[in-house]
């Protein structure tokens, strides 16, 4: 594993999974994997989950841990090729990855989609100047599209939940929010099901249909209730529109996770990404019932990134 990016990044998802799951049982096993190595963890977005796992899995493998909260301590970076600086912005991402690639061996970085531009988030225009001027192995902790430590921890809870022969059917259903939100954790969540071994739905309202490219051909239920029937693990996750970009359609029917429309379902597990609004997208009840795996999931994030770091901790000692 080079980078970490997206699923593509990933050999054999069952592998990394068992890896991930075996750390978990004993997450200090692998200690003096990364003595004399360093890490730098780049913020250009808020964080708890992400930022605190990240730096435990860094850690627990003896990594050095640098964290730049880069929109609040560094200089205002410049993003656009060309540009001539002679207003806010004071150093070009350029200059300051190849300064990263003097102070790291890996570069991990969080960088949200701008939701102004729908070019701009599309093409991943920060992720991408990553990649293409970082020397060592660059790790998305979350990007324009994509979230996909968070994904591999969704997968490690699924499988640590899922016991039974037969397929569990898993629905990834939208959910209000009071402001726009990225398709991020949606599309991300979609590329990771479509290599499970799982029978997979999307439910959202009309106008709230994620990208084609990354829902493929999976079955996408514009009615919520016809969607969970018979679910075993039930995703509630916000997202604005994709087709009109970063806008909110009016959505008159109630989509709010509650417990009774869970009696619809085969007594699912419910999981979110966090952070949640209590009461907006999903109830209280439903939060804090028994189906809820929420703080699992967001305890794996941990072993999620563990498991990766290992990784490439592995490719760059075989170089």
């Amino acid at each position: 594993m080079k980078n970490f990016t997206s699923v593509s990044d990933i050999e054999n998802l069952q592998d990394i999974i068992k890896k991930a799951l075996q750390i978990k049982e004993n997450s200090l096993s692998e200690t003096e994997k990364g003595k004399g190595k360093t890490i730098g963890l780049v913020f250009l977005n808020s964080s708890l989950r992400t930022r605190l796992s990240s730096q435990i899995a860094a850690q627990n493998l003896g990594l050095n841990v640098l964290t730049l909260n880069a929109a609040q301590e560094a200089w205002n970076l410049e993003f656009a090729d060309g540009a001539i600086m002679n207003g806010d912005t004071v150093e070009h991402i350029k200059d300051a990855i190849e300064v990263l690639n003097q102070y790291c061996d890996i570069i991990a970085v969080r960088c949200f989609a701008g939701m102004k531009s729908k070019e701009d988030d599309v093409n991943e225009s920060i992720l991408s100047q990553f990649e293409k001027h970082a020397k060592v192995p660059v790790v998305s902790l979350e990007s324009a599209t994509r979230h996909p430590l968070q994904s591999l921890a969704d997968c490690i809870t699924i499988t640590e939940h899922w016991k039974e022969e037969r397929k569990p059917k898993v629905v990834l259903t939208w959910a209000p929010h009071i402001k726009p939100i990225a398709q991020a954790v949606g599309n991300s969540f979609t590329e990771w099901m479509q290599e499970m071994d799982v029978d997979f739905v999307i439910a959202n309202p009309e106008g709230y249909d994620l990208d084609e490219n990354f829902t493929k051909d999976t079955k996408v239920f514009h009615n919520q209730d016809e969607a969970l029937q018979d679910a075993d693990f039930v995703y509630v996750k916000n997202w604005s529109s994709f087709d009109e970009y970063a806008t909110m359609p009016e959505v008159k029917e109630s989509w709010m996770l509650t417990a009774e429309k869970l009696e619809n379902t085969s007594k699912a597990k419910v999981m979110h990404c966090l952070p949640v609004r209590r009461n907006v997208e999903l109830s209280d009840e439903v939060m804090d019932g028994e189906n809820s795996i929420i703080y699992q999931q967001a305890k794996n994030r941990i072993f999620s990134a563990q498991a990766v770091f290992s990784e490439i901790l592995d490719e760059l000692k075989s170089k």
